[in-house]
């Protein structure tokens, strides 16, 4: 079993390091933050694979990663919408409730 996980963590590896080529020469802004949610994607695999042999401690980390890649990826559609568009609060009430004058 330390095997086929260390082939697969591998495996993993190799297209992270796809992943990082992207991020350095990715033609757009927007290929380059998909090949980092990839990075973020690829090391939370990483690290779930390698749990095992590190007594499952590697698996705190793992969780802190993916929180922090989705936040990377908030934080870029943030950053990249127009005077920061893209809040729910900001957003207007759709077709139905606006007819209806009620919030339901």
């Amino acid at each position: 079993m330390t095997a086929w996980l260390t082939l697969v963590a591998l495996g993993v590896l190799a297209s992270l390091a796809g992943a990082l080529w992207r991020v350095w020469r990715g033609p757009d802004p927007a290929d380059r933050m998909m090949a980092a949610q990839l990075v973020g994607t690829g090391g939370v695999a990483l690290l779930v694979l390698l749990a095992p042999l590190q007594d499952w401690a590697a698996l705190d980390v793992a969780l802190a990663l993916a929180l922090l890649a989705a936040l990377a990826a908030v934080g870029f559609v943030k950053a990249r919408s127009p005077d920061g568009a893209g809040d729910p609060e900001e957003a207007p009430p759709p077709a139905d409730l606006a007819r209806r004058g009620d919030d339901g």
